[in-house]
C-alpha cells in the first residue's frame, strides 16, 4: 500500500493543484483510517475500500482499543485490537443491529447489512457526559410474533416478542434543565408504517401499521414513522421529574387494515440513552 501511494504522488507531482490534496489523503490513509474506509459519525459516511474496520474517538480520531462489538441476532461478539481495528467473522443476511460499547463512551448502535462491510467502515463514538444516562443496552422485540415475510426486516427477527409495549423506570439526578433533554433510540427496525413503505423500507403491498408511540411519564410525546439509527426524541421539560422516578414506555403499532382482531406490528430496538 505504501509503495502504491508513493507512486501515485510521483505521477501527480507536476500537477500543483492536486499535490496538496493527495498529500492530505496519504496522511489520512496512514495515520487515521484504513484506505478509503466508510466513516459513520452522526449519519455522515464516506465510501472506499480496504481490509479492517475501525472504532475511533469522534473528537480526536484516535483508535479505541477494547471496544465491545455485538450483533445480538447473530449471537456474535468481538472486540477491537489496541489500535481500534476489528473484523467481523460472521454472515449478515439483511438489516441487523450492531452495537459498540466502551467504558466512558456513549453506547453506539447502527443498522448494518450484508453490504456494509464490503469495504471497511470507521465508526466514531463520543465520550459520555456526566449528565448522560444509559437506560438500557439490551435488544427488545415488541409485537405478537406474527408478521409477513415482506415486513421490514422480518427475515432478521430472532428474538421472541415481550408483548406490545416496553417500559423502563429510572431516576434523573445529574440534569441541567436549562438545556434540552433527549431520549435517544440507538436503532429500531421492523416498522411497517405507510411512510416506511413509501421510503422502500418494507414490501407489503396492501397493508400498513400505525407508528410506534413513545410515552414519558404517562404522556404521549412522539410517534416513530421510520426505521433507523440515532432517533432523538425531546423530553418536555415540564414532564421531567428531577431526583424522582421517571418512566419511558414504547408501544408498537397495529395493522390498521386488520379489523377482525388486533395484529401488532413486530419491531425490534436496542440502546436507549438519555442525553442532556
Amino acid at each position: 500500500m505504501y509503495k502504491r501511494l508513493i507512486s501515485i504522488v510521483n505521477e501527480k507531482q507536476n500537477n500543483n493543484r492536486m499535490k496538496k490534496f493527495l498529500g492530505s489523503i496519504i496522511l489520512i490513509a496512514f495515520f487515521l483510517l484504513p484506505a478509503g474506509a466508510a466513516t459513520f459519525q452522526g449519519g455522515v459516511s464516506e465510501q472506499g475500500s480496504g481490509q479492517a474496520s475501525r472504532i475511533i474517538d469522534k473528537q480526536t480520531g484516535e483508535g479505541i482499543g477494547g471496544a465491545q462489538i455485538n450483533l445480538p441476532k447473530q449471537n456474535y461478539a468481538t472486540q477491537t485490537d489496541p489500535n481500534g481495528f476489528f473484523e467481523l467473522d460472521t454472515r449478515i443476511d439483511g438489516p441487523s443491529i450492531m452495537s459498540v460499547q466502551k467504558e466512558n463512551y456513549k453506547p453506539f448502535t447502527m443498522t448494518v447489512n450484508d453490504n456494509t462491510f464490503s469495504a471497511p467502515i470507521v465508526v466514531g463514538i463520543e465520550k459520555s457526559n456526566a449528565s448522560d444516562l444509559a437506560l438500557d443496552s439490551n435488544m427488545y422485540h415488541l409485537g405478537d410474533n406474527s408478521y409477513s415475510d415482506l415486513s421490514a426486516n422480518a427475515g432478521e427477527f430472532r428474538m421472541m416478542a415481550i408483548g406490545p409495549f416496553y417500559t423502563k423506570r429510572f431516576t434523573l439526578k445529574k440534569l441541567n434543565l436549562a438545556k434540552p433533554v433527549y431520549l435517544v433510540i440507538g436503532s429500531i427496525i421492523g416498522i411497517d408504517t405507510a411512510m416506511a413503505r413509501s421510503m422502500g423500507q418494507n414490501s407489503i403491498p396492501n397493508a400498513f401499521a400505525s407508528p410506534p408511540e413513545v410515552y414519558f411519564n404517562g404522556n404521549k410525546i412522539s410517534e416513530i414513522q421510520l426505521n433507523g439509527d440515532g432517533q432523538r426524541i425531546k423530553l418536555p421539560s415540564n414532564l421531567i421529574r428531577k431526583n424522582q422516578v421517571n418512566e419511558i414506555t414504547i408501544k408498537t403499532g397495529r395493522n390498521v387494515m386488520q379489523t377482525a382482531y388486533i395484529d401488532y406490528d413486530d419491531i425490534e430496538f436496542m440502546n436507549l440513552i438519555i442525553e442532556n
